[in-house]
């Protein structure tokens, strides 16, 4: 039976403003317990910042996250997916670009996440599903 991203993303988007600081960003993350955002503008996606863009493109090279930009160090126009496509389409997608997360997108506006993780969760299922062991 094929799973659709629809299935098994997480709903909902925590999104940050171009224009917002890093520190911003990071204070945002640090309260949902997660490990990106999506940086929008007008409503449309814009990039993924996740807390190791941070880390690398930032904290490495002594920036100041005070006053640097969400926009300036994210992941531009990222990968993203709708919610009817297959999850080995979006699993596909993140083995051939190797990122972890990716915006669910419908009619041009993010809807939710779909990680990694979440498409591991589904392989599990898929294999009780089909009376397969998922370990020893």
């Amino acid at each position: 039976m094929e799973r659709y991203v629809r299935d098994v993303m997480t709903p909902g988007v925590t999104t940050v403003r171009p224009d917002a600081s890093l520190v911003e960003a990071a204070q945002l993350m640090r309260a949902e317990d997660i490990g990106g955002v999506v940086v929008t503008g007008g409503g449309r996606v814009l990039g993924v910042l996740t807390d190791r863009d941070i880390t690398l493109r930032a904290v490495a090279d002594g920036v100041d996250p005070l006053t640097v930009s969400a926009q300036s160090v994210c992941t531009p126009n990222p990968v993203v997916v709708a919610p009817d496509d297959a999850v080995s389409e979006a699993f596909g997608l993140m083995r051939a670009h190797a990122v972890r997360r990716l915006p669910v997108v419908e009619d041009g506006r993010p809807i939710g996440m779909v990680s990694i993780g979440d498409l591991m969760m589904t392989i599990g299922d898929l294999s009780v599903e089909r009376g397969g062991r998922t370990g020893s």
